[in-house]
């Protein structure tokens, strides 16, 4: 055993939290998850004022999905853990944490919904028997996964609480109650007492945060969980035929799930399916279920990539309702641009806070070529293929115009100035109205009316019959998305792993050394910045189509409506830097979120704020990483590696 190995063992161990004979801790998880999941089989409450009408027996509604399927799912792990022949596929490294997330995410749930009846309906009275066995169900469940044998960490490293910190939440107290009751308002000079009454929700979040952190360390400190790095068994030998049957079956199954988060029709239904997917994808990957797949899907690129995007063709074809194929729409829209900004700020470093420019560059051009009656340009009506291209091309030279003298610079310096460009734009197509400047963008009011898509006679804006289903406008502004979205991928992963994507990550560890080894920064600087224009103008030429209209407003820094700056920058941090499917799942998620949960819409920098101080803390880098980003922030937590394996890492991740 090599030293890091050593110490990764010394300070890790698998221990229950709770001592209790294993039998009987085993027993009691699946007991709970068995109640929790029967729940969703009975009634919740007695009347139908609560949101997805919880008074049935014998059928799930609303809040009841993730009740059962967290139910379920907890039962299965704690058996397939337990070693239960037929179900070990779904617990491969045997680790009992996945019983644990499993079991936290059918109590969150579960708790969560018996919270927010009492609540909205006035008390505990209005819980039918349903609710409490749901609540008793998942809380023994909890219980019985922490008396089994769980990875945890022998000590944990917290930083102390300051006492100030507690005299701030007090404070906070007394002028929530203060401003609430009025008597505090009399030392607020009368001009911005509004800016305190309109917002009192801000003195109960700071306390409410501060002792939830402390709650959280106390939790930590008993807990104590970690994570045990265990090599997975040898699988079962399959043919081929049914490994790319089983990659299907997941995306199908992954299909579903997302179909059921994008269609919740109200904001409870959606909050308890975000906590029952935030710790079920924490229950797979401590189960060793992901990395699993992972073997499959790295064997089959190609059917994996295929069944990928099948999935998401497939997606407007299950929907009712134009909505939430529009919502489709967007993500793909946004995360296609999120992906390029990814080549500047992933793969070579270059923080840019003014990326959205490019994606305006990229749908003015477009829209003043399409034929729109408000365009300077009223009898040019370039067909779409030539409009994409003309947007992307004006991108390319905008980035290269930019960037020329503006790359020569490095780390802050480059992000304000870039955020200077994006302002710069944002500026300019206002004042292009023909009194303050030239006659170019008709100034606040922009393009409008810009003409749907017509490719070989196929109107992108009439619905089309597909057999027994119709697909709509947005239905086919979708399809059309996943082709430049496939484009756009195909371009970054041939890039990322080519001699110019590793020069990039050359310039982004470490500059100096780089250049020493013969890279001409400034040109290498110079291409990612031109292919990041290049590609978010492609997708702002299709974005223009699907909108009908483009204006300066839509073009920010930051608002309350992406596309903008800080939205594609926390999409990239977030999903996971330098990866492909790491920008598309943190654009689908920022933009999904704000969209289902109204409250959200007026303070979104604020919920990108706190998520990426709690990402930076817990997981730095990001959702979705690979290993070698993984080994940059928690090289102390993995066990050491042999030496062709960690070969071979270096040279993919170079």
């Amino acid at each position: 055993m090599t030293t890091s190995s050593q110490k990764f063992a010394a300070s890790h161990e698998t221990a229950p939290v709770l001592r209790l004979p294993g039998t009987a801790a085993l027993a009691a998880a699946v007991a709970g998850g068995v109640l929790a999941a029967a729940s969703a089989a009975m009634s919740w409450t007695w009347t139908d004022q609560f949101p997805g009408d919880l008074t049935y027996y014998g059928s799930p509604a609303g809040l009841q999905w993730p009740a059962l399927v967290g139910g379920l799912l907890t039962v299965l792990l704690a058996l397939a853990a337990h070693g239960l022949k037929g179900l070990r596929w779904l617990s491969p490294s045997g680790s009992h944490n996945g019983v644990l997330f499993a079991a936290l995410g059918t109590l969150a749930v579960c708790w969560y919904s018996v919270i927010a009846i009492t609540v909205q309906l006035d008390g505990l009275v209005n819980l039918d028997p349903g609710g409490w066995v749901a609540a008793v169900g998942s809380l023994l469940a909890v219980v019985g996964a922490l008396g089994l044998p769980l990875d945890r960490r022998r000590t944990v490293k917290q930083t102390p609480v300051a006492p100030w910190w507690y005299l701030v939440a007090g404070v906070a107290v007394v002028l929530r109650v203060g401003f609430g009751q009025g008597w505090a308002l009399n030392a607020v000079p009368p001009g911005i007492r509004p800016l305190f009454t309109e917002n009192l929700w801000f003195f109960v979040a700071v306390p409410v945060v501060i002792l939830g952190f402390r709650l959280w360390q106390l939790l930590d400190a008993w807990l104590r969980i970690g994570r045990i790095e265990r090599p997975l068994p040898a699988a079962r030998a399959l043919p081929s035929w049914a490994e790319i049957l089983v990659i299907t079956a997941v995306f199908a199954l992954g299909l579903g799930v997302v179909e059921f988060g994008i269609s919740t029709e109200y904001g409870e239904l959606f909050i308890g399916f975000l906590l029952l997917a935030v710790f079920a994808t924490a229950a797979l990957l401590a189960g060793g279920t992901v990395a699993r797949l992972s073997e499959l899907t790295t064997r089959h690129r190609a059917v994996t990539t295929g069944a990928a995007f099948a999935a998401a063709g497939a997606f407007p074809f299950t929907q009712s309702s134009e909505t939430y194929v529009l919502i489709g729409a967007n993500i793909l829209i946004f995360a296609t641009v999120a992906l390029g900004l990814n080549v500047v700020v992933g793969l070579a470093g270059l923080l840019d806070l003014g990326y959205v420019a490019f994606l305006g560059v990229g749908a003015y051009a477009a829209a003043l070529v399409s034929g729109s009656p408000y365009s300077v340009f009223r009898g040019l009506h370039l067909p779409f293929p030539l409009a994409v291209l003309i947007g992307a091309l004006a991108a390319l030279v905008f980035g290269v115009v930019i960037g020329a003298p503006t790359l020569r610079l490095r780390g802050d310096y480059l992000a304000i100035v870039t955020l200077g460009f994006g302002e710069i734009f944002r500026i300019a197509m206002n004042n292009l109205d023909g009194r303050s400047g030239p006659s170019l963008t008709n100034g606040p009011n922009g393009v409008a009316a810009i003409p749907d898509v017509n490719l070989f006679g196929f109107d992108f804006g009439q619905p089309h019959d597909f057999g027994f289903v119709q697909l709509g406008k947005f239905g086919n502004y979708l399809l059309l998305m996943l082709v430049v979205t496939a484009i756009v991928v195909v371009v970054f992963g041939r890039v990322a792993n080519s001699r110019i994507g590793r020069a990039w990550v050359a310039i982004r560890e470490d500059e100096t050394a780089a250049e020493a080894m013969g890279i001409n920064g400034f040109r290498v600087k110079l291409i990612a910045f031109a292919l990041g224009a290049t590609l978010a103008g492609l997708a702002g030429a299709v974005q223009a189509h699907v909108a009908g209209a483009v204006s300066p407003d839509q073009y920010q820094f930051a608002g309350p409506v992406p596309p903008n700056s800080a939205f594609l920058l926390a999409a990239v941090i977030l999903g996971g830097m330098g990866t492909i499917s790491g920008p598309l799942v943190g654009a689908a998620l920022l933009f999904l979120i704000p969209a289902k949960l109204q409250f959200l819409q007026s303070y979104q920098l604020l919920a990108f704020g706190v998520a990426l101080i709690l990402l930076m803390r817990f997981r730095p880098e990001g959702l979705i990483a690979n290993r070698r980003r993984k080994l940059e922030f928690h090289e102390a937590e993995l066990p050491a590696q042999g030496g062709p394996t960690d070969d071979a890492l270096s040279k993919a991740g170079a």
